[in-house]
Formats: structure tokens, C-alpha cells, sequence
């Protein structure tokens, strides 16, 4: 047909050539899918590490969805990004995606695994004619994808954002953070309050944006919960509010419902007594190095928005500080400190040889660290911080962002890990080693000298006191982390620190392979480096900064 002129030219042409007056077979192919590789099991794997990082991310796009609201016909999902877009067009479609933020221009794909269409995260199906629910006869109780899987509370007050999805193994559910000015205002709101479906009290604010999205999930698990895993994630104010949700579906009576959660950059969302309360909760807490956000809550902070400082509203509209603009500085009265959940895991920032930034992941299990951010933010002078240093730092808060900061120092540890269990190495080079071990040392050597002058000082009303033990068990902390840093020089990885429950997988090879066939991905190096930002990109990777851990 090509050679008559009536046809494209053969290369372009595919399929299957029928002859008159011949049998001919034909294979028919099933529906298949792409969907993002999750594990499910209870151990830290990198592979979670970014796959949640870039879900957590995707959870501020908007749904995507026209008509957003009672349809008639059909719905489409035109908007790239966007959450419907992806799982209802993209992935449903057998098509790779890599933007999961509206301003991201750094392409990060996530690992994809090629499973049946049936298996794939599902987006509810709409058709009228098909499924009596869909009927837009019966207007606010007709059921459409919007309106099951995402959940938008801005109408209502508190602005809270998330959506949710499934499989057969996996319930994902992915929770926004600050976006708005409404969320600055929940932010700000540091009272404590009863967690009334287990025990302990939490964060007002948050326990109030938990509090509104909870029938939504529950009405979701109803409907399409068999058993799976339920692995929850968000970002800052989204990663607080995961606690809350995660914990309060753990103690819903008689599901037994099975969660995994990670978070990236969340402020501490409850007090000592949740934390207690909460300890069979598998929660690994992603922290970037100089994030200031996990550092607040202050554990001494119980104040409400209403008694801040005047003027400091005008900053709610900035997302980046998110929980940090509580901290304007009235103290707690009474009641249990605030504390943090789950088992740290801290991006420690290094310079590699060649100029490139690069991290260490690893879990310090001291304060001193996760603090630093803060104190880049908050100069204390006894209880009060000086206001000018807090304004000026709350914009520099870079190591925040998702897209320029935890994605790609969560892909740089999936590809810094991939090639240690490859290559058979540790997780740390002698060099990192020693960087990291001399800025701990020079830390020590910094609270032992503010230990000293708190001892000199010795206020009659005993608060130096309290400080002065504090800084005793930093000090043995401190001494800890550095114990543990030397044991990552030996430690060998195997496949399920990588890969967790897919280390095993027969679909893993296809998946890497499917992964390595984009060039960014192909990259090698000493260990992993960072991809570097581009000059529109909010915020860059930094060296290890040890003016930033005073």
C-alpha cells in the first residue's frame, strides 16, 4: 500500500497481516498497566523512601478532574499534573510519568511495574449508563472519581487536602501540606487537645484537619479495603496530619487495619503520652538537614493563634515556614511536652570531590541534629526567640521544598544505595566518614562549651537547671549517633534494604530496566550526587554547614 502511494511507509505500520482464503492466528493481548512500586512490608527500603516522596509531592496538585463536580456524560482528566491525570490517563494508559509537581522541571520517574489493567491503582470508572451510581440524577450523593478519591476541605475551613487509592495489595493515601493561608492558620494553632480515639492529646490545628478528613477514608476503606496494606504519607503539615489519620485507623475497633507511614518534614503533631501510646505504629520520618519545620512544635509551646505576637499573620501566606510560624514564643503551661513519633531518618549534606552536593541517610538518634534547622530560625535568648532573626529566616527555609530538596535527596539515595549493594560496599565512604564524624565532634565540643556557661550562670529560679541536664543527655546522645555512624563503614546492604518486599519480585528486573532506560537515572558517580537545581527552582542542596549547628 506504501509502494501505490495509498499508505504510510512500512516502519510505521504494525500489526497483524490477514490473508483471504487462509486460517490466520491471533493473539490477544489483556489490558495491562503501570503502577508505582511499593513495599509493603514494616523495614525502611529506599525504594519507599522516594516512590512516598514523589506521592507525598503529588498530593498538592489538584485532582484534575472536568467537570469537577456533577457530571453528566463522561469525565476527563486534561490537567498534567495532576492526580486523576496520572493514575486515570497516564499509568491506566501504559504511559511513564514524571511530573508530579506543577513547577517541576527535573524529570523524576517513579519505578514503575507492568500489572494487569485490573490491578492496577484503581480510578473509579464513570459511565451512567453502566453504574447506577454514577447517575447525575442523584446529585450531591452522585458518586464520580472527584468525589471518592480526593478530598478538598476548603469550602468547609480547614483546607485540608489528600487523596486515595488502591490495588490489590496497597491502600495509598497521600495528605497535602501548607498550601494556603488557611493551613498557616492551622499551623499556628499549637493548643493541645484531647486525641479522643486513643489517648494522649494532639496538636489543635492538625487534630482538627485529621478530624475532617477521617469520614472520607473510613468511607473509602469500607468500600474497597480486603486486607491490603494502608501506607499513608504527606509533607510537612500533610505529614503531622498522616500521624493523626495513621494512628487514629489503627485504633478503629475490629478492622485491624494494617498501616505503614512515611513522612517527610512533619512538625510534632502530638505529646509525650500519644507518642507512648503510639510506639506499634510503623512511622519512618524522613528530615532534610537544615529544615527548620520538624524542630516545631517546640516541646515547651501550647499557645493558640490568637494570642500571637501582632502582625505575624501577614506570613501565613508563605508555605515554605509552614509549621514553624507558631513559633512565636509563648510557652507552654502545664500539660506533657510535645514530642516526636517514629524512627529518624536524617539526610546529612555533603560536597563530593568534583563540587557536586550529595547526602548521607542515616539515623542519627540525637536531637542536636533535627534542631539545628530550627536554630537557623529561632535564636533563643532564655525562653524568647529575637523576632527580627525569625523573619528573616523563615524565607530561607529552602531544605523545605519537596521537589528541590527530599526528592532529590531521596532519589540520591535510591541510586547511592542501588550501587552499594551492587558494588558490595558500605553506605558511607571513608570520607563522608570523616566529615561527618569531625562536624559531630565540633557539635559536642559546642554543647559542652554551652553547658559550661549555663553551670557559671546558675539562676536563682533553677531553669538553668533544667537546661544544664538537657544538655548532659544531648552530650551522651551525641556519643551515640557517632557510634552508630562508625558501624555504617561496615554495613552491607541487602536487596530488601534496597528493594523491601519487591527484592524477591519477578517483576523487579523489567522495572529497573524500564527505570534505567531514562538517562537521568543512568547516572554514576563516586556515590549518588543530587541532580542540580536549575535557576528557577526554589532552593539548592548544601554542603555541610557547620555554622547552621550551633
Amino acid at each position: 500500500m506504501a509502494d501505490l502511494g495509498f499508505g504510510p511507509p512500512q516502519p510505521a505500520l504494525s500489526g497483524v497481516v490477514l490473508f483471504p482464503n487462509q486460517h490466520s492466528v491471533l493473539e490477544v493481548r489483556p489490558l495491562r498497566a503501570l503502577r508505582p512500586m511499593l513495599s509493603t512490608e514494616d523495614g525502611f527500603c529506599a525504594l519507599n523512601l522516594y516512590q512516598l516522596a514523589l506521592m507525598a509531592t503529588l498530593s498538592y496538585c489538584p485532582f484534575g478532574q472536568e467537570p469537577a463536580t456533577q457530571p453528566q456524560d463522561e469525565v476527563r482528566f486534561p490537567v498534567d499534573p495532576s492526580i486523576g491525570h496520572l493514575f486515570a490517563e497516564k499509568l491506566s494508559g501504559y504511559e511513564q510519568a514524571w511530573r508530579v509537581d506543577a513547577g517541576q522541571v527535573q524529570r523524576f520517574y517513579p519505578l514503575y511495574e507492568e500489572v494487569a489493567y485490573s490491578r492496577r491503582f484503581e480510578i473509579l470508572p464513570f459511565d451512567p449508563q453502566l453504574y447506577p451510581q454514577n447517575s447525575p440524577k442523584l446529585a450531591g450523593e452522585q458518586e464520580h472519581p472527584a468525589n471518592l478519591h480526593f478530598f478538598d476541605d476548603e469550602e468547609l475551613g480547614t483546607d485540608t487536602q489528600a487523596f486515595i487509592s488502591h490495588h490489590d495489595e496497597i491502600v495509598l493515601i497521600s495528605v497535602r501540606g501548607t498550601a494556603s493561608a488557611a493551613d498557616g492558620l492551622r499551623d499556628a494553632n499549637a493548643h493541645q487537645v484531647p486525641f479522643a480515639e486513643g489517648i494522649g492529646k494532639a496538636h489543635e490545628g492538625f487534630y482538627q484537619a485529621y478530624r475532617a478528613m477521617r469520614d472520607f477514608v473510613l468511607r473509602y476503606l469500607d468500600q474497597f479495603y480486603s486486607g491490603q496494606r494502608i501506607v499513608i504519607c504527606g509533607h510537612s503539615l500533610g505529614g503531622a496530619i498522616a500521624l493523626l489519620l495513621a494512628e487514629g485507623l489503627r485504633r478503629v475497633k475490629d478492622a485491624d487495619y494494617n498501616v505503614l507511614l512515611y513522612t517527610y518534614g512533619a512538625p510534632r503533631a502530638a505529646d509525650a503520652e500519644f507518642i507512648r501510646g503510639a510506639a506499634d505504629l510503623v512511622h519512618h520520618r524522613i528530615v532534610n538537614h537544615n529544615d527548620p519545620v520538624p524542630s516545631v512544635p517546640a516541646p515547651w509551646m501550647n499557645t493558640t493563634a490568637k494570642l500571637w505576637v501582632s502582625g505575624a499573620v501577614t506570613l501565613f501566606s508563605a508555605p515554605a515556614p509552614g509549621g514553624l510560624l507558631f513559633a512565636a514564643g509563648l510557652v507552654r503551661v502545664g500539660g506533657n511536652p510535645y514530642w516526636h513519633h517514629g524512627e529518624q531518618q536524617h539526610f546529612m549534606p555533603i560536597l563530593l570531590p568534583d563540587g557536586t552536593h550529595s547526602s548521607v541517610l542515616w539515623k542519627p538518634g540525637c536531637e542536636s541534629l533535627e534542631e539545628a534547622g530550627c536554630n537557623r530560625a529561632l535564636y533563643l535568648s532564655g525562653d524568647m526567640p529575637e523576632r527580627d532573626n525569625l523573619l528573616k529566616q523563615l524565607f530561607q527555609a529552602s531544605q523545605h521544598f519537596m521537589v528541590s530538596s527530599y526528592v532529590p535527596a531521596a532519589w540520591a539515595t535510591l541510586r547511592r544505595w542501588q550501587q552499594t549493594l551492587d558494588n558490595r560496599g558500605a553506605l558511607v565512604t571513608s570520607r563522608e566518614y570523616a566529615l561527618i564524624d569531625d562536624a559531630l565532634g565540633t557539635m559536642g565540643r559546642q554543647l559542652q562549651d554551652k553547658q559550661l556557661e549555663l553551670h557559671r550562670r546558675r539562676p536563682a529560679n533553677g531553669r538553668s537547671h533544667e537546661h544544664y541536664d538537657g544538655l548532659a543527655a544531648e552530650i551522651d546522645r551525641l556519643q551515640i549517633s557517632r557510634q552508630r555512624l562508625e558501624s555504617l563503614r561496615w554495613r552491607r546492604l541487602q536487596a530488601r534494604d534496597v528493594y523491601g518486599s519487591h527484592a524477591q519480585g519477578a517483576n523487579l528486573p523489567a522495572s529497573l530496566k524500564r527505570w534505567f532506560s531514562h538517562r537521568e537515572n543512568r547516572e554514576l558517580s563516586q556515590v549518588a550526587s543530587i541532580p542540580p537545581a536549575l535557576h528557577d527552582e526554589h532552593g539548592k542542596g548544601q554542603p555541610l554547614d557547620l555554622d547552621s549547628i550551633v
